[in-house]
């Protein structure tokens, strides 16, 4: 089983889009995967495209906002982890 390390927390949803925000508790960098858990959420992906304020960034640290295109639907209070 990967190790799964707690990275931030989904703060919003954009159903529209499928762009959740996370506030994060760690860094975070394009490519690599994450798992968003919740009630009713479980999977992974790979970060493909990462926004702070509207620009794509590379790298957020801690405390940074992000939007996060994901493929599916996420809800607010769900846990984001970086799989290893």
């Amino acid at each position: 089983m990967a190790e799964k390390k707690p990275v931030g927390e989904v703060t919003h949803f954009f159903t529209n889009i499928n762009v959740a925000v996370i506030k994060l508790s760690d860094k975070l960098k394009k490519g690599e995967k994450i798992l968003i858990e919740g009630a009713t959420t479980n999977f992974e992906q790979a970060i493909d495209s990462m926004q702070i304020e509207h620009k794509e960034v590379k790298e957020a640290k801690k405390g940074d906002s992000v939007g996060l295109k994901v493929k599916d639907r996420v809800r607010e209070g769900d846990k984001v982890y970086r799989v290893e």
